[in-house]
């Protein structure tokens, strides 16, 4: 039996603006019903991928693919209303002088009125927004307009959905019931989505694959929890969350710190690394007359450390420590409240399966 074709597939994109490679050899594909998201800063070429695939921007080089069919490449192109590629981009810019109904409606080319307005009742209710099917636009909030918008990109059905941060404007309530109906309603569909965004918590929340974009390259790809788990790189460790990081030098495939010796292997002797780990993942212990706790296989050995700051966040604490060895700053988040003072003396540990060794 034969693979099923991704229904969108991007292969070897390129764009340039003024000498600079905005995008720069990026490949995806997304299969029927799968969430895929383009995470990265502001700059690294996310939107322009997006605005490619939409038919808005033309790509310098490379081609685009839905369900095996080209749609462009450098010399064919199906104009953007052809692509059945649905949009959702942060300004939503619904039609003022048309009702919330009409406005849903706009996209729906085919079927009876009755049919039109049978799928628009449909998907107000599903967005909370019935009530205002006969309102306009300014007599809603801008999290409202949102939810119309997003109503009005889901009417035709599109095989593809693209996404450019759509939920930013939504308020922190709103945001993760809106976020979750939508994804329901496009999986419910079999629709391929592809969003943009730069907030890690949102891509880990939504998506089925996580493709990590910087400088116009897409650096790592997989599974949140895989993209979360095994870092290609610092930068990536970094952008997911606070990184504390020690310096080493490799000696005998090891390198050595207070903490104890790490694992570098195939890394050549006098080779500068760093040693990158989370602050969730840093064991604090009380002093015992001086002394920390003795060194174990699972967390080497421990440092000793006095609390420069701790501050409760809600559902953790973050405790800034200034360490003996070289007066650097190493951060350690606990679950709920630990606000030892500062000038207490205690030890750290670091678990040594959440460390990463990169080569400096």
């Amino acid at each position: 039996m034969s693979q099923p074709h991704p229904r969108l597939e991007i292969r070897n994109l390129r764009r340039s603006f003024d000498g600079r490679a905005v995008v720069d050899d990026v490949s995806l594909k997304i299969m029927p019903g799968q969430v895929t998201c383009l995470l990265g800063p502001s700059g690294c070429g996310k939107s322009t991928t997006l605005r490619m695939i939409a038919g808005v921007e033309m790509q310098d080089s490379g081609e685009i693919r839905v369900d095996g069919n080209l749609i462009c490449d450098t010399v064919f192109r199906v104009p953007p209303e052809r692509r059945e590629i649905g949009l959702m981009f942060q300004d939503f810019a619904l039609f003022p002088h048309l009702s919330v109904a009409d406005n849903v409606s706009f996209g729906l080319k085919s079927g009876t009125r009755a049919g039109k307005r049978e799928r628009v009742e449909e998907l107000l209710e599903r967005v909370d927004l019935l009530r205002f099917i006969d309102g306009y636009p300014h007599q809603l909030s801008g999290g409202e307009q949102q939810r119309v918008a997003l109503a009005r990109a889901l009417a035709p059905r599109p095989r593809i959905m693209l996404m450019d941060e759509p939920f930013s404007g939504l308020d922190n309530r709103l945001r993760d019931g809106i976020r979750d109906e939508t994804l329901t309603i496009l999986k419910e569909q079999d629709t391929a989505v592809l969003l943009v965004t730069h907030e890690p918590e949102e891509a880990m929340r939504m998506a089925d694959e996580i493709a990590l974009m910087r400088d116009g390259k897409i650096v790592q790809q997989g599974a949140p929890y895989n993209v979360y788990t095994r870092p290609v790189d610092r930068a990536a460790v970094a952008f997911f969350s606070d990184a504390n990081v020690l310096r080493a030098e490799v000696s005998g495939a090891l390198a050595q710190t207070p903490f104890g010796r790490f694992l570098a292997p195939g890394v050549p002797d006098g080779t500068a690394v760093s040693i990158v780990f989370r602050p969730q993942h840093v064991r604090i212990d009380f002093d015992r007359g001086g002394q920390g706790p003795k060194p174990t296989a699972s967390d080497g050995t421990a440092a000793r450390a006095i609390v420069q700051r701790a501050r409760f966040m809600g559902n953790e604490s973050l405790v800034e420590f200034v360490m003996d060895y070289d007066g650097s700053v190493l951060r350690a988040t606990v679950p709920n409240v630990f606000l030892p003072q500062p000038g207490t003396v205690m030890w750290l540990t670091i678990r040594r399966d959440r460390c990463f060794v990169f080569a400096a």
